[in-house]
């Protein structure tokens, strides 16, 4: 069974409330039983995580390594500074999707660059909560590529 990790960082559990101009007014938690629907669709097992704390992150990511097939991070405000993640992020081997919300590439200096882009497989941004589930479908297709292309090397 597919194993996917979304892990959501600092804070997107004030989504719906904070910045509803940037962010729109989708809560976490709604997003989160959008995913959980896509994930039966996908016959795949979801863990949905959010921290505030980079440390959590790291150790969420670096735990990916042994329970989950495809990471999709949403890193938030850490995207632009955070080397910790971005090394976690590179002992991962499987398909790793960057999440955005907003199109982070319109936005100010401040929030335009994402240092985490460098570590992922594919990044989706500006797509709302509907990426979210775009980046679960890309996740599931990079891990049956991946799994083919190691079958053929196999062989």
């Amino acid at each position: 069974m597919l194993r996917i990790k979304i892990i959501n960082g600092p804070n997107l559990n004030l989504l719906g409330v904070r910045e509803p101009h940037i962010y729109g007014t989708t809560t976490l938690a709604e997003i989160q039983r959008s995913c959980e629907n896509t994930a039966r669709e996908l016959k795949a097992r979801l863990t949905f995580l959010q921290s505030n704390h980079e440390g959590q992150i790291v150790d969420w990511i670096q735990a990916a390594r042994d329970d989950a097939d495809a990471v999709i991070l949403n890193p938030a405000g850490y995207s632009f500074y955070s080397v910790a993640i971005f090394d976690a992020l590179k002992a991962f081997e499987g398909p790793i999707v960057e999440l955005h919300l907003s199109n982070i590439h319109a936005r100010d200096e401040l929030h335009r660059h994402s240092i985490m882009s460098r570590a992922a497989t594919a990044v989706i941004c500006g797509l709302g909560p509907a990426g979210y589930l775009i980046a679960m479908q890309a996740a599931a297709q990079l891990v049956e590529k991946k799994a083919k292309a190691g079958a053929t090397h196999a062989a």
